[in-house]
């Protein structure tokens, strides 16, 4: 019935393994990355990891799975709530 819908429901699971590598799973979209910052939409809300020389590896959005390497200093979920609001800037949404 999935197939029929288009809309998945999948598992969000985070591994962090020293800081320096994490694998996600649950994954709906990459909004944005640089090296120091990546914004995810996961199925638990929106995803900002923080950091030094983060660079996405291995992304399949298909599975919702995305593999990041570097630096990892912090990771800050927002809401799943506060994802909807159109007129409203990414930031704006992220710190509601």
């Amino acid at each position: 019935m999935e197939e029929l819908t288009g809309v998945s429901k999948r598992t969000h699971k985070l591994i962090l393994n020293s800081r320096r590598s994490c694998n996600l799973t649950g994954v709906n979209d990459v909004l944005s990355f640089d090296e120091n910052e990546i914004i995810l939409e996961t199925e638990q809300g929106m995803l900002m990891i923080k950091g030094n020389e983060l660079h996405v590896n291995r992304l399949m959005l298909d599975k919702g799975e995305v593999d990041v390497d570097g630096r990892v200093d912090s990771f800050t979920y927002s809401e799943q709530s506060n994802m909807g609001g159109k007129g409203e800037s990414l930031l704006a949404r992220l710190f509601k």
